[in-house]
């Protein structure tokens, strides 16, 4: 590993690591390093296997507590067929989540293929391409616009280099490098005679020697601090384990009641056990990790239609339940592209350029200043205008985009006036000029380059149309350094008129200074009208980038992030924010704030951290190296499929495919909508199951026939009501489900009140049950078996029909999201087609004790099962339940 490398003499890099200026390294030699240093790769975590995906489907509380009572089912009560129902809604539930998880692996896959890179390198004294894993310590790489780098190199030689290390330090505007050494306590921002790994070549080429390779590189070190992040289990997970473990705890207390009171009423033990068991079977929701799994896969398919990946089923719905969005500026909010936002002269000042209609330049171009910016822009310009695609440095594209959006045609406006003459841009002289032949008699020079560059070689300004004298120049100074505080990227022009050819020497005499445009990466349009909808629905955004403070509020202001007054609180500077000690920034002062700039990678991850301590759900998008820490730590990490780097896509358990902001709101509403269904369908399935079991251990307390027998618990349980709780997870959501606030991080999915519905739904359909059979037994006296079907109707009949108490109670009962959910009626329809069906096939008709029923017996159940949801609708209006 080599120290500083920024800080040393290429004579010396390149002694140090033993390379060649002129033949770069032999092959034997990249042989031996690659040994001694191993592949220029950064091993990405390792991906779940098949079979690890598989088994994960297997860890779940409710799956455990369903395979015991299997194995329970079949040694006590020596039921094949109740044994091989339980162990098919096992293997339902593990094949869904295995097939859906493993779509999602897929789908990255494709994605981490986008990513493979060559490099061209000189080995043996010829230009090779190879895989830029092969790369090794020595090596002596030529770069060209638009590679991307693959090793950290210290540049040897340049021609007009400017990279894009967004990704890695957050900077927007490309970084013009340089050849000479700095200083040894150089910042990784300011060092610009490296290079580094996973950065992207704007402009320019160079030839630079690779001095770290691999997990030495800046990307692998950010990756390993990564790596060691413990990522987080999403809420749904946790919930739903906590729910699991009520349930397991109820299932036990279940199971003792009946055994301790079996024994004190002196029957028999085996038949007490049976009897417990059949219980625990009639406790545990079956049905529950089917319609979870088949409710969040449907989430993910929705969304993976909508271009939206998602790694893991369970962050569909922790998606509902993100009250905090951290994001990157560059490329997230903003279009990762430059464009004229400020024209300064010295008459005039115009800002917001492109919110301007055209009639507006039609009125500046009767100013001599604009027409010479505008000649200046396209002439002292080398982007290639031949080509299907404008090519070229970025700033360079804006000046001639702008041209053309006032109507100029660049092209022919170059071809008007060729070029004779150029003085390339370098990083010493910082500017530009060509000399250009005039339409008429006679010949101009264009400059254009830094500020301080330009204005030095001008004597005259352009004034009212005129040439004045240059008196001012510092009054432009302080309009300058006010404008670069503000975040913009800023050119100054200048220009002279010759009525012969002047020599080479004397291009840059005497200019006539013209004034100075501001460049910024615009907002991208869609992002203002997604940040309101997250605001409406209680989501706070946070910016958190490296770009400069200016840069980060200009465009916080334009996306309706932070008001055009808003205070500094709004706005916090990576050097003002410490975790640590007596200079600790104050809690609340980071906890208000919105925007986060100059920002380190592990500044980032401390404040995921540090709004995860303060009971928030954090989804994090990033697309940059610099972004991987905080994505893992993330509750949420999300990342560009298309822009992003392949480690923050391995990093993320969401990757937007088409790279869209505004992606995500339909992705949180979906969300939102599954945590709603979940919770449904919960309830639902509860209170069902607490019927069952209430009604089988009161009819036993009270000395009743068997209202139910367990082969007929396990169909109500797989059968009846496994499908209107499908259909509860297929619903659309409610109309305002993004204009309520988000639950909070640690609210259970069944809150007291939600405790308090599933009882009231259970006990209402215990009373119809124990209604009917205390009726049927001491009013019309009907045998055990009539009595056991009639029951068993009146279950399957109120069971169906509370799915109708699912709905909110604050929406009427005739018009709400389950009565106009299709899905709920054709669930009913097939869960009655089922039932009856059952009765007209023997084996099963045999299995389920069922026999023929008269109509006056049809009709009692109707009315037993119709006056459960009754009482239940009544307590719940009166009571406000869910």
């Amino acid at each position: 590993m080599m120290l500083e490398p920024f800080a040393l003499s290429i004579a010396a890099v390149v002694e140090k690591l033993n390379s060649n200026l002129t033949d770069g390294l032999t092959e034997n030699e990249v042989k031996q390093r690659i040994k001694k240093h191993g592949k220029n790769e950064i091993a990405a975590k390792a991906g779940k296997t098949k079979l690890k995906i598989l088994m994960d489907q297997f860890n779940d509380p409710i799956i455990f507590i369903l395979a015991v009572a299997a194995v329970l089912t079949f040694f006590f009560n020596d039921d094949l067929p109740e044994t091989i129902a339980i162990i098919t809604v096992i293997l339902i539930t593990v094949i869904i989540g295995f097939i859906m998880e493993l779509q999602g692996l897929r789908s990255l896959e494709a994605l981490r293929k986008m990513g493979i890179t060559e490099s061209s390198v000189l080995r043996d004294g010829k230009i090779k391409a190879i895989k830029s894993s092969l790369l090794v310590p020595g090596d002596i790489i030529i770069i060209e616009a638009g590679d991307v780098v693959s090793a950290d190199a210290r540049l040897i030689t340049i021609e007009n280099l400017a990279i894009k290390e967004a990704s890695l330090t957050g900077e927007s505007r490309a970084i013009l490098k340089t050849i000479n050494s700095l200083p040894k306590n150089t910042t990784l921002p300011d060092r610009t005679n490296m290079l580094f790994k996973g950065t992207t070549v704007e402009q320019g080429s160079a030839k630079a020697i690779v001095v770290e390779t691999g997990l030495h590189t800046q990307l692998g070190k950010i990756q390993q601090m990564g790596s060691e992040v413990e990522e987080q289990r999403t809420p749904l997970e946790k919930k739903l384990s906590e729910l699991s473990k009520w349930l397991i705890w109820l299932t036990l207390i279940f199971a003792v009641l009946i055994i301790f009171t079996g024994y004190l009423r002196g029957q028999d033990m085996l038949l007490i056990i049976e009897t417990a068991v059949a219980l625990a079977v009639a406790a545990i929701p079956e049905g529950l990790p089917v319609v979870a799994t088949i409710a969040l896969a449907r989430g993910m398919l929705k969304l993976s239609k909508r271009q939206v990946i998602i790694k893991q089923m369970e962050a569909v719905e922790t998606l509902g339940a993100t009250n905090i969005i951290c994001t990157d500026k560059t490329g997230t909010l903003t279009e990762d592209k430059m464009q004229v936002h400020t024209l300064v002269f010295e008459d005039e000042t115009v800002t917001e350029i492109q919110n301007k209609a055209h009639a507006y330049f039609n009125e500046l171009e009767k100013s001599e200043a604009f027409n010479a910016m505008l000649m200046t822009s396209m002439l002292c310009n080398n982007v290639i205008l031949n080509a299907e695609e404008l090519r070229g440095d970025s700033i360079e594209l804006a000046l001639i985009q702008f041209a053309e959006k006032v109507h100029f045609n660049p092209k022919k406006v170059k071809e008007e006036h060729p070029e004779i003459m150029e003085i390339p841009f370098t990083t010493e002289s910082k500017l530009m000029a060509t000399l250009n032949k005039n339409e008429a008699k006679g010949y101009t020079v264009y400059v254009k380059g830094a500020f301080e560059s330009v204005i030095h070689h001008c004597n005259t300004i352009l004034k009212n149309n005129t040439s004045e004298e240059f008196k001012n120049k510092k009054e432009w100074i302080s309009r300058e350094n006010d404008l670069a505080s503000q975040g913009l990227r800023l050119l100054a022009f200048a220009f002279r008129n010759h009525e012969t050819k002047p020599n080479k020497n004397d291009l840059l005499s005497e200019l006539t200074f013209i004034g100075i445009i501001g460049f910024l990466d615009p907002a991208r349009e869609d992002v203002a009208s997604t940040i309101k909808v997250y605001k409406e629905a209680g989501i706070k955004v946070v910016m958190m980038t490296g770009d400069h403070p200016g840069t980060a509020r200009k465009i916080a202001e334009e996306i309706g992030l932070i008001s055009t007054n808003a205070t500094s609180n709004s706005i916090i500077h990576g050097k003002d924010l410490q975790f640590e000690g007596e200079h600790r920034t104050n809690q609340t002062k980071i906890l208000d704030a919105s925007v986060f700039a100059r920002v380190t990678p592990e500044q980032k991850l401390k404040l995921v951290q540090l709004f995860q301590e303060n009971e928030n759900v954090v989804g994090m998008f990033g697309d940059g190296i610099n972004d991987i820490p905080a994505l893992r730590k993330a509750d949420i990490g999300i990342a560009m499929g298309i822009r992003g780097t392949q480690a923050a896509r391995e990093a993320a358990d969401i990757v937007l495919k088409n790279d869209k902001f505004t992606a995500m709101e339909l992705a949180i509403s979906q969300g939102r909508a599954v945590f709603d269904h979940v919770r449904q369908f919960v309830v639902y399935l509860l209170s069902c199951n607490l019927a069952e079991v209430v009604s089988v251990g009161l009819a036993a307390l009270l000395g009743l026939p068997a209202p139910l027998l367990p082969l007929q618990i396990l169909f109500l349980n797989l059968v009846t009501d496994i499908f209107p709780a499908l259909a509860l997870g297929m619903g659309k959501g409610e109309v305002d489900i993004m204009k309520r606030p988000p639950r909070k991080a640690n609210e259970p999915i069944l809150t007291r009140k939600l405790w308090s519905s599933t009882i009231i739904y259970g006990i209402s359909i215990t009373a119809a049950v124990v209604g009917i059979t205390a009726y049927a037994y001491f009013g019309l006296e009907f045998s055990a078996q009539i009595i056991n079907n009639m029951a068993f109707y009146t279950l399957v009949l109120a069971q169906l029909f509370n799915v109708f108490n699912m709905a909110e109670n604050k929406v009427s009962f005739f018009k709400n999201e389950v009565i106009k959910n299709p899905w709920v009626w054709s669930a009913i329809g097939i869960s009655l087609f089922l039932t009856i069906g059952a009765y007209y096939i023997p084996p099963v008709a045999n299995a389920l004790f069922l026999i023929n029923l008269s109509l006056e017996q049809i009709g009692w159940v109707i009315v037993f099962a119709l006056g459960s949801l009754a009482l239940s609708q009544i307590i719940k209006r009166l009571g406000g339940t869910f």
